[in-house]
């Protein structure tokens, strides 16, 4: 098996001009295009987050989000939700001309609509929050929301995400539903959508303008001890990486009067100002070493620095030795301080992580006395456990997490990039050290992980087949030169399915499953005994793949992520 590295000579560079997407062309084509439901790219799909793509593919048009906000509609209908809509969206470009689409639709149907009243981005967390500060005490006349972003997707691309009444991402069968009766109205031409003039829209009875900025802010301090941060003095260097927070940290800094330099306050639509992945496109992925280039470059300038992505769901910590910590690496420093430092939180309450989150945190919590829930990839399987507080944080290995705040209550149900930011502070102020150090500390006697992630280009038929595999379909009995202790396809915190496998030996482990916005596999692999180890695993688990389970793809094994990336 050949195993190639692709990283381009220009990663961590920044894009030239020539290369930067044409905004003009781009909102031309969301509206000129349009998409054909035969072709199964041009369908909406909700993938682990919902629904994203180009509209230079067609995969993200103004038909797309006609359709899918009139879905949401019948759905709300259909299962009671009566109360407000909470709308938001980032500084995508697509982002505004979709808030705009979904608005016309959102006031045709008579959604009561609460838009930002400054006309400000406004950041997942920030919307999670408002939905739950809504609905506390409530139980009829629920509110619910949609976000316009596609992450920390490229800038050609936009998104569309719906929380629902607990604040976290929607549910399977929601996202099942919303997602077929999409597809319907596409295939009928839209027959059925309602829909006003944005002007009308805006003048409707129904449209609110609310304040998402100030109870955000004002209720921080219940979540992280920022009286610590301030007196502390700690130096923090912020990179928004052009997203829906600049204005936020702006007004955060202002009110607790912490010592916070924002590295760059711009929002363009083009992120000129970012610097090229891996595969020399622009992403605003604040685990990428290569995307953080710029904040990792002045690491020498701060106590510590993170970033956000666009919707502000991810962060990426930045030490001043270390430089760019691996996210799975400050997950598990979070929850070792959390532990220690929470002393109001139930200590019956459990950790949450995905399959595919390292086993680092499966260690450190039997060694806190913590039991740990282990879900299928997507943060909507932590979200009612964060909401009635059995879990005290939840994290991906994409660098997302929550937890709760410091009386132990609900903070957001969704991912919260702003508070692990927030907290990467509050444990260089109480421990007198970076998170890095921290995580070395906290972590020493329980072995030393190496992790990567790889993602091998295949069809869409070999995708479904990942996604469906069976344990039955293939015998297996060692992986890395060790006896297999167990293979899943369903998660063990839930019985969920994990949409692909993960195999379990003594010290490592595989997990391969498809990617739910390209068209590659992703094989994540860690050891607890060496980097040959490791080698040895991603081997066997890409051999298994090809020949077990796609005969038909035997190709070189591409990895597009750094040997140090993050599982």
């Amino acid at each position: 098996m050949d195993l190639i590295q692709s990283v381009s000579p220009l990663a961590g560079r920044l894009a030239r001009t020539a290369t930067l997407v044409n905004v003009q062309e781009l909102v031309t084509a969301y509206f000129a295009l349009k998409p054909d439901p035969g072709i199964a790219s041009q369908r909406v799909v909700f993938g682990t987050s919902g629904h994203r793509g180009s509209a230079f593919t067609l995969a993200f048009n103004e038909a797309h989000i006609l359709a899918i906000t009139q879905a949401i509609c019948l759905y709300r209908r259909a299962v009671g939700i009566d109360g407000p809509l909470f709308l938001a969206m980032d500084t995508h470009a697509l982002s505004e001309p979709a808030f705009v689409t979904a608005l016309e639709v959102l006031a045709a149907n008579d959604v009561d609509t609460m838009i930002a009243a400054r006309g400000e981005y406004t950041p997942t967390p920030v919307l999670s929050h408002a939905i739950l500060a809504y609905n506390l005490g409530r139980k009829t006349g629920l509110a619910d929301g949609i976000v316009l972003s596609p992450s920390h997707n490229p800038p050609d691309e936009g998104g569309i995400k719906y929380n629902m009444a607990d604040g976290g991402p929607a549910n399977v069968q929601a996202t099942t539903h919303i997602e077929q009766i999409a597809n319907e109205l596409l295939s009928e031409n839209l027959k059925g959508v309602n829909r006003v003039s944005y002007a009308r829209a805006l003048t409707s009875e129904c449209v609110h303008a609310h304040d998402y900025v100030t109870p955000y802010i004002l209720d921080l301090a219940n979540v992280v001890n920022l009286d610590a941060i301030r007196f502390e003095k700690v130096r923090l260097g912020i990179d928004p990486l052009g997203g829906a927070t600049v204005h936020y940290w702006e007004d955060i800094i202002e009110r607790y009067k912490i010592e916070a330099t924002i590295v760059n306050g711009a929002v363009d639509p083009t992120f000129r100002f970012m610097h090229l992945d891996h595969d020399e496109k622009i992403r605003m992925d604040c685990s990428s070493p290569y995307a953080m280039a710029g904040l990792i470059a002045m690491r020498d300038k701060f106590d510590v620095a993170f970033g956000n992505d666009t919707d502000a769901d991810r962060h990426g910590i930045v030490c001043p030795a270390q430089g760019l910590m691996n996210p799975n690496h400050f997950l598990s420093a979070s929850i070792a301080y959390l532990h220690a430092n929470r002393p109001n939180w139930n200590s019956r309450s459990a950790v949450g992580k995905t399959v595919v989150s390292s086993s680092m945190i499966d260690r450190l919590t039997a060694k806190l006395g913590r039991a740990l829930v282990e879900m299928p990839v997507g943060f909507k399987w932590f979200s009612g456990g964060l909401g009635n507080a059995s879990l005290i944080f939840a994290g991906e290995e994409s660098a997302g997490a929550s937890f709760l705040r410091r009386d132990g209550s609900v903070w957001t149900t969704d991912k919260d990039g702003l508070i692990m930011g927030l907290l990467a502070a509050e444990i260089t102020a109480r421990e007198g050290d970076d998170p890095q150090r921290y995580y070395e500390a906290a972590t020493k006697e329980l072995g030393q992980s190496f992790s990567r992630r790889v993602d091998v280009a295949v069809s869409l038929a070999q995708k479904q087949m990942i996604a469906n595999i069976d344990t039955d379909e293939f015998d297996l009995h060692e992986v890395g030169g060790e006896p297999v202790r167990a293979k899943l396809t369903r998660a063990p915190g839930n019985d969920k399915p994990i949409g692909g496998i993960k195999v379990v030996t003594e010290s490592g482990w595989f997990a391969v499953r498809p990617s739910g916005t390209e068209q590659i596999y992703k094989i994540y692999a860690e050891s607890f005994r060496s980097e040959a180890h490791l080698n040895d695993i991603v081997a066997d688990a890409h051999e298994i793949v090809s020949t077990v389970l796609l005969s038909d793809a035997k190709r070189p094994l591409t990895t597009t992520e750094p040997l140090h990336r993050s599982l």
